[in-house]
């Protein structure tokens, strides 16, 4: 593995946890535009590549030939294989869950999968869920999924870009988070569950593009960040039923530079815990929980892609008191970032020859 020493840049006055520098070793290389990765209790990790490749890393060797039996995805532009993640019972069931996008060019969404994992090759695979309406935009599918504690499947999914009013319309699923039971169907305490005029899966809406979701069983908190548009990338703490306010409350401006509405917040809509205003393009997200950086429990770790480094963000009664910018040296945009059973950080780089990287305290 190679082996190199990244120094910590320094964003927030606060001191660096008690590490002058991190270690970052190699696990695995070569990967075209990895998007997920996921631990195995047998020690095998799961990693996937945007063009539509699922692979296997199996005693540190990532193995030549990708998974077999993967749903075809639609590859283009922000389109493909996104998420990968073992049901709870993987153990026994062998069974894992795939988001990816499904369709065409002019009528695409976000397509939830499940199959069963087998040495090389995923069987029985089955559709449990796909969002409607039909798009025809490669863009902003959000796809992140997540475990809660009852057994239930968190799913996010994204505005499309140009479908953006969507996100306040509850009788279709853009710009949401899905809770969903582990077939598809939609849990019956769900917030708007008996509303004849909202979508029974809906968790919670308002959102543009959700790349990051992560529950602490410690402060039994939801974590999710989002992409704003030109800046305005938010990290908010997600409950159910809850309006996050796209595209009716906005903390930054279109492309264009043109307001995309004269509101930073409004009644019944939920402020974020923390907004960068410089564009950060958040990826993936993660609590940290270990031993390894045991000053950093209870951290926030941030994957970013514009900003090119791993934030960590201290929180303080639900507020970010500092934040440190880490692993700019790489000069590589950081698609997701995890905790591995062992208290490691591994992270993986956005490129079409990206890395899996395995961080510890030097």
């Amino acid at each position: 593995m190679k082996k190199l020493l990244v120094c910590l840049v320094l964003l927030a006055l606060a001191p660096s946890a008690g590490a002058d520098n991190l270690q970052v070793d190699t696990v695995a290389e070569g990967l075209e535009n990895p998007w997920s990765l996921a631990f195995l209790p047998d020690g095998r990790m799961l990693v996937t590549e945007r063009a539509g490749r699922l692979r296997i890393i199996d005693n540190g060797t990532l193995l030549p030939e990708a998974v077999s039996g993967v749903p075809q995805a639609y590859v283009n532009s922000q389109a493909g294989l996104f998420e990968v993640l073992p049901a709870p019972d993987f153990a026994d069931s062998g069974m894992i869950y795939l988001s990816l996008a499904a369709g065409t060019a002019s009528a695409n969404s976000l397509l939830v999968v499940r199959g069963r994992l087998q040495g090389n090759a995923l069987t029985g695979v089955e559709e449990i869920f796909r969002a409607q309406p039909l798009r025809s935009t490669p863009v902003h599918y959000g796809a992140r999924m997540l475990w809660l504690p009852d057994g239930t499947l968190l799913v996010s999914y994204g505005d499309g870009f140009d479908y953006r009013e969507d996100a306040q319309r509850l009788a279709n699923h853009t710009g949401s988070v899905f809770r969903l039971n582990a077939d598809g169907s939609a849990p019956t305490d769900n917030p708007f569950y008996n509303s004849a005029a909202a979508q029974p899966v809906i968790f919670s809406y308002g959102h543009r593009n959700v790349q990051g979701l992560a529950y602490d069983p410690i402060d039994n908190r939801i974590w999710q960040h989002e992409h704003g548009p030109r800046g305005g990338d938010e990290l908010n703490i997600l409950e159910s039923g809850i309006n996050y306010g796209w595209p009716i409350v906005a903390h930054a401006v279109n492309y264009s530079g043109a307001r995309v509405t004269p509101f930073s917040e409004l009644p019944g809509v939920r402020n974020p815990v923390h907004i960068w205003h410089s564009a950060v393009a958040p990826g993936g997200l993660a609590v940290y929980r270990g031993e390894l950086f045991s000053d950093w429990n209870g951290n926030i770790l941030v994957a970013g892609l514009g900003s090119q480094a791993m934030h960590r963000l201290v929180i303080e009664d639900e507020r970010v008191i500092s934040e440190e910018r880490l692993l700019q040296s790489l000069n590589q945009r950081i698609r997701d970032v995890r905790i591995g059973p062992e208290g490691a950080i591994y992270i993986l780089t956005d490129s079409s020859e990206g890395a899996m990287l395995r961080i510890t305290p030097r």
